[in-house]
């Protein structure tokens, strides 16, 4: 009864921001991501009859706290959801993203270890209710499962029965680059989740960012399937500062931005003035991910690293799914 699994994390460039059900984790509105190749995490899961708990072992460090409890509830759901064994596990995950910075480091979490477990269970399910299932550990971990291009559906069911990813476009399909700009790896302040119930709770601009994904999806998609970078970057960098407009309109107001991070967005927007065919996104933390294709990747990487601030540029292509080693 043991398994490893690997999984890559992702970058939303349509957003997903805000829940209607935080305890089954439902978004308010579909998402879009792209995989990412170059973060992510490995998990060996092993169910043991001589453990009285679950373990769970970070980069080889014991983990205990929030982090732990949050393995430890998600394992217990698969226990009592597939009923395939009642034993305690040992979780031992190696994580390649930086963590808690704005790198989505609990989506390949989540993806590794949904995946990891339901391998050692032997259960036979496919990818889109490994999917459903990865969701109740992370929601922007459902997307890890596919590579490439992803949409995540927030469905309409109660129970969140059709509440799922879905691939768009393969990775092999379109090489598109992304340069994710290091600013700071110190864990922020306000986490994903607390910045999230905040925003739909109090925002003024919440409800004007909802109603603008429809539009924002179908067009980013109809930019995917004719590979016209300009209108997938554009509409991506759009859908991100309106995101975090939410976040100024909350109650009490709040920005995952740093001097650094408005430094890049303003340098991109330069390059872009240059003829270069380059846009920013960024998700709940200060680090910056910036989309190109190849032919610009010289110049983009010499531009960014010249601008103070940034510590790091790591250059990323699309990346594959969930893969068991």
């Amino acid at each position: 009864m043991k398994a490893t699994a690997k999984a890559h994390t992702n970058i939303a460039l349509i957003k997903y921001w805000g829940k209607r059900d935080e305890s089954l984790i439902l978004p308010m509105n579909n998402s879009l991501s792209l995989t990412l190749d170059v973060f992510y995490t490995t998990t060996t899961v092993t169910f043991r009859e001589e453990l009285f708990q679950d373990e769970f072992l970070l980069n080889e460090q014991v983990i205990r706290g929030e982090q732990y409890n949050r393995v430890a509830a998600f394992l217990d759901f698969i226990r009592r959801e597939t009923q395939a064994t009642s034993l305690h596990a040992e979780v031992r995950s190696t994580n390649h993203v930086p963590t808690a910075a704005g790198f989505a480091s609990s989506a390949s979490g989540f993806a590794a270890l949904a995946a990891a477990t339901t391998r050692a269970l032997d259960l036979s399910i496919s990818d889109q209710e490994l999917s459903r299932l990865t969701r109740l550990g992370s929601g922007s971990a459902c997307r890890s499962i596919f590579g490439g291009f992803v949409e995540w559906h927030k469905g309409t069911e109660k129970d969140g029965s059709d509440s799922y990813a879905v691939q768009v476009q393969p990775a092999e399909d379109w090489d598109v680059r992304v340069a994710a700009v290091v600013l700071s790896e110190t864990t922020k302040k306000i986490s994903s989740r607390e910045g999230m119930k905040r925003t739909v709770d109090t925002s003024v601009f919440y409800p004007g960012w909802l109603k603008s994904i429809p539009r924002d999806l179908e067009q980013i998609k109809d930019g995917i399937n004719q590979r016209d970078f300009e209108k997938v970057g554009s509409i991506s960098e759009a859908n991100c500062l309106r995101m975090h407009a939410t976040t100024l309109g909350a109650n009490p107001p709040f920005t995952y931005w740093h001097d650094a991070t408005l430094r890049v967005m303003q340098g991109v927007q330069a390059m872009r003035e240059r003829g270069i065919s380059v846009f920013f996104t960024i998700d709940a933390g200060p680090n910056v991910k910036v989309l190109y294709l190849p032919e610009d990747e010289t110049i983009v990487q010499e531009m960014l690293r010249q601008i103070p601030g940034v510590h790091d540029v790591i250059v990323s292509r699309s990346g594959q799914g969930v893969t068991y080693l």
